[in-house]
């Protein structure tokens, strides 16, 4: 989906239609503490993007307003309503595909092979993107490939509003003239490294070797080493088990080391998850994550796989804490920075 949160409250209020909107939370005239969820394409031309912090978002609407534009509407938002109409969408999907595999509340994988040509596969998808615009007043972007790489690398390729088909006999000249950013997973660092090395787009990087690409990445270069090539032979996952994880996390209002405090906001994030958790249908999960970012953004996961699959909230929190009091003293804080965000995460869920 084009936008999708920002793109549901623009249909659901029509005062707000054709105005740079940002759905994240509130901005507090610059002091606000939490990022952009979804920036529409206007706000976007302001150089406004997702996990952008919201305090530099809000003063780039400023500076916007000033030269006589139109100031971002800056929006809370409301999950349990995209929810809604991302379950109605959904729906529509699986009339047309016997695997959806939902990546996310605005994004899924459909496998149409089924349909037995790419031209049969473009039909349906267009009557799709029809029928969504018809039922919802929203636009969707499609990208249909060989693989789900291929397909979501299409996906973003002519947003908003987009039909992308690469043929199997194409896939080389699609990706080579892409930047290597365009392969998913590939983020500022690793461009960075990249770039370093005067590698800029994806026809540089398959002069690679995979050697080359496990020195500078790890495990992770047999990965890269496909991605470039158009490589990719995961499955459509539709089944609910195959769900990854549930999280939560929350940005503090002012930055803190007060250990009190933050055990605290700990034990209810927990407890957040946990109810989602068991919502959703769980029984168990099998590895706890936990997530924290300083002051000056540094970020810094740890993780725990349990022996044993556990399905109750004190061994969530138990384990939750356990990871996170390093985070207090030397061990993993040793310069003593303040801490702007924590998060949690339990992944290998079963049902």
């Amino acid at each position: 989906m084009d936008a999708f949160f920002a793109a549901v409250e623009e249909h659901d209020k029509p005062r707000l239609r054709g105005l740079p909107i940002v759905v994240g939370s509130d901005p507090e005239e610059g002091r606000g503490r939490g990022i952009v969820a979804t920036a529409n394409y206007a706000a976007r031309a302001y150089g406004i993007r997702s996990a952008m912090p919201i305090g530099e978002a809000w003063r780039r609407s400023e500076a916007a307003r000033r030269e006589g534009k139109p100031a971002v509407a800056f929006l809370g938002g409301s999950h349990r309503r995209y929810a809604e109409v991302s379950q109605r969408i959904i729906a529509m999907l699986a009339e047309v595909s016997p695997a959806v595999e939902q990546a996310s509340v605005d994004e899924a994988y459909l496998n149409l092979s089924h349909l037995e040509s790419f031209a049969a596969a473009q039909d349906v998808c267009q009557k799709l993107k029809e029928q969504i615009h018809s039922a919802e007043g929203l636009t969707a972007s499609i990208g249909i490939g060989p693989n789900k790489l291929i397909a979501k690398i299409a996906s973003d390729f002519e947003k908003p509003d987009g039909l992308t088909v690469v043929y199997p006999e194409r896939v080389e000249g699609f990706l080579d003239p892409l930047s290597v950013r365009s392969i998913p997973g590939i983020g500022p660092k690793a461009e960075a490294t990249l770039r370093a090395a005067g590698i800029v787009t994806v026809r540089d990087a398959t002069a690679l070797t995979e050697e080359a690409l496990l020195d500078w990445f790890g495990v992770w270069g047999h990965s890269l080493y496909r991605k470039f090539r158009g490589l990719d032979d995961a499955p459509v996952c539709t089944a609910a088990d195959d769900a990854k994880s549930v999280g939560e996390q929350e940005t503090f209002r002012t930055d803190t080391l007060n250990g009190e405090f933050l055990s605290g906001r700990l034990r209810k994030l927990a407890e957040t998850v946990h109810r989602r958790f068991a919502a959703d249908g769980f029984a168990s999960y099998r590895t706890v994550v936990l997530t924290v970012r300083f002051v000056g953004f540094e970020t810094k996961q740890r993780s725990h796989t349990l022996p044993q699959p556990a399905g109750d909230l004190v061994t969530l929190q138990f384990e939750a804490l356990r990871l996170f009091l390093p985070f207090l003293g030397s061990t993993e804080n040793p310069h003593r920075k303040k801490i702007r965000l924590l998060g949690i995460r339990a992944e290998k869920l079963i049902k």
